[in-house]
């Protein structure tokens, strides 16, 4: 098989790996991504995670209190009924249009298999969620990663070339940039003839959502998580909209896999979170005000920061190294996250959006770490 120029495929056996008799060889190829820290340090300032820094909706505790009972013997409903018929109420789609699974990730790998698999590579940025290579390499997919521009933008046109799919984040992640509506848009016009999956997990807090567009292109996916900003990052559970062709896709994969990846606690809990509207929008409000102010702290520390619609912020200081500034701020018991991989954005921190007493903390310790 021709492969296209600039393409990736799977190294079977990559230098250095370990070599046992009984891994498969899609084991020793595997290069496994890596999760971000979850530290149990004291008095700890956590923003490494994009986890959000409110609870979740009381509606969504009482469910799963509600829940626990004689019924747990039981195996929960294999399709979600329940769950699907409250988010689709909520974008104003069909049950038939929803995909539920355990978080978001599992929701991607299912579609990784179910939609991206084909003999022409699928495209995504060079500089965005670093699961999409690992699913590749799992599922032995070709894969090509277009650059961002230089001011880490996605550049639509480049994606205007025979593909076998395209996948990307938006707001995008690390770095937190949204792509307008109408450019997604023009990217769906011109690959009719192929998937397109839209990564929504940080949406909510500023950007515009593709879901509007699921009538009017059949090709388009859009992959949610209760992560982010239902305040459920502990209990997993992650969607996906789009024409009921494709979603049955996904379900054949599912129950090739697990019939049952929802629990009935996940399950009742992430209807009710779904369905407390106002506590939802309280929340993401609450984190774009504090967004705001700590964007505006860090450029007068002298950090250059992106513009996000994310519950983050990717910011690099004009003197000081990435490294260096995420080591020092860890011996004052705060995490961000920093990423050394590709090379151009080792200079930047990725800083979660705490509450204002934590985002306080982080400047306050900035302030004396520059000083």
């Amino acid at each position: 098989m021709r492969v296209p120029p600039n393409t990736v495929c799977v190294d079977p056996e990559p230098q250095g790996a370990i070599v046992n008799p009984y891994w498969s060889s899609v084991v020793t190829g595997l290069t496994p991504y890596v999760p971000g820290e979850q530290p149990k340090l004291a008095n700890l300032v956590k923003l490494n995670t994009n986890e959000s820094p409110y609870g979740p909706s009381p509606r969504a505790l009482a469910a799963l209190r509600a829940e626990v009972g004689e019924t747990l013997r039981l195996y929960p409903d294999p399709n979600c009924d329940s769950l699907r018929e409250s988010i689709a109420s909520f974008y104003k789609l069909k049950p038939a249009q929803v995909f539920v699974s355990n978080g978001s990730d599992e929701v991607l790998a299912h579609v990784f298999l179910a939609l991206l698999k084909h003999e022409q590579a699928v495209l995504f940025p060079d500089i965005t969620y670093s699961f999409y290579p690992v699913y590749c390499r799992l599922y032995g997919i070709q894969y090509k990663q277009l650059p961002l521009t230089e001011t880490f933008e996605i550049r639509v046109d480049d994606y205007f070339t025979p593909n076998g799919g395209i996948v990307f984040p938006n707001p995008n992640a690390p770095t937190g940039r949204p792509l307008a509506l109408s450019e997604i848009e023009r990217l769906l016009r011109a690959n009719a003839g192929s998937a397109v999956v839209v990564d929504e997990a940080y949406v909510d807090y500023g950007a515009e959502s593709a879901v509007g567009l699921i009538e009017r292109y059949p090709q388009l996916l859009v992959v949610h998580t209760l992560s982010k900003s239902r305040s459920l990052a502990g209990l997993r559970v992650g969607y996906a909209l789009g024409h009921a062709e494709l979603i049955e896709a996904l379900r054949r994969v599912k129950d090739s896999f697990n019939s049952y990846p929802l629990d009935r606690l996940a399950a009742a809990g992430a209807a009710a979170a779904i369905e407390d509207r106002a506590y939802f929008e309280h929340t993401c409000a609450k984190v774009i005000a504090t967004r705001t102010k700590l964007a505006g702290d860090l450029a007068a520390l002298g950090f250059e920061v992106l513009p996000s619609a994310a519950n983050f912020v990717f910011a690099r200081h004009r003197r000081h190294g990435g490294a260096e500034l995420a080591s020092r701020l860890r011996e004052r018991s705060i995490i961000v996250r920093h990423f050394t991989d590709p090379p151009r954005i080792e200079p930047y921190l990725r800083i979660t959006v705490g509450t204002d007493l934590q985002c306080e903390a982080l400047i306050a310790a900035l302030r004396a770490i520059l000083a």
